[in-house]
C-alpha cells in the first residue's frame, strides 16, 4: 500500500500557568511515553482561534483561557510506518498551527472526563520534561514549538500574568 503524502490540518495547544509549566495529558491508549498537550483537527470554516478554544474545551473540560499568540509557521510530523489506524491510511502525518494560552483559572476547573475524553488524567510540567514524556516522532515539533514561545511565556511571567504587548504578538499574528 502507497503511503498518503498529504497531512491533517490542525490546532496544537500550548496551555501554561502562572508558574511557567505546560498543561499535559495522559493519553488515554497509555502508549508510553503517553504524554502530550490538547491538539485537534481543524473542521471546516473554523478559523484558528475557533478550533483552539473548542479543542481546548472538549480535552480539558475549560474555557478559561487566553490566546497570546500562534506560530508562525505550520508544525509537521510524519506517522510512524508502523501505524496501522484509519488516520494513517488517510494521512501522512499532522501539521498544525500552534496557539499559546494562558490559564486564567484554577486547576479544579480542569476536567479531562469530558464527554469524549482524551486523557486519563493530567498535569504541569516544564517543557524540557514534557519534550522528554512525548512520542519520538513529536518531540521535534515540541522543541520548535517550545523555542518559539519561550520567550513570550517569559515576558507574560515577568508582567505578572499580564498578556505582552501587542508588539510582541505581531511576531505571531493573531487570526
Amino acid at each position: 500500500m502507497q503511503r498518503p503524502t498529504h497531512y491533517r490540518s490542525g490546532v496544537g495547544i500550548v496551555l501554561f500557568n502562572p508558574d511557567g509549566l505546560i498543561f499535559a495529558g495522559r493519553r488515554l491508549d497509555n502508549r508510553p511515553p503517553p504524554w502530550q498537550m490538547p491538539q485537534g483537527g481543524l473542521d471546516d470554516h473554523e478559523s484558528l482561534h475557533q478550533a483552539a478554544l473548542r479543542e481546548l474545551a472538549e480535552e480539558t473540560g475549560t474555557n478559561r483561557a487566553e490566546i497570546l499568540a500562534v506560530t508562525a509557521d505550520w508544525h509537521r510530523y510524519d506517522y510512524p510506518h508502523m501505524d496501522s489506524t484509519k488516520r494513517a491510511r488517510l494521512y501522512r502525518g499532522q501539521q498544525h498551527r500552534w496557539l499559546l494560552l494562558r490559564y486564567t483559572g484554577q486547576d479544579q476547573h480542569i476536567r479531562v472526563d469530558t464527554a469524549k475524553p482524551e486523557f486519563s488524567l493530567w498535569r504541569w510540567m516544564p517543557p524540557q520534561e514534557l519534550t522528554r514524556q512525548v512520542v519520538e516522532f513529536k518531540r521535534p515539533v515540541y522543541q520548535a514549538v517550545f523555542a518559539e514561545f519561550a520567550p513570550l511565556i517569559a515576558q507574560s511571567l515577568q508582567n505578572g500574568g499580564a498578556t505582552p504587548p501587542r508588539r510582541v504578538l505581531a511576531a505571531h499574528p493573531l487570526i
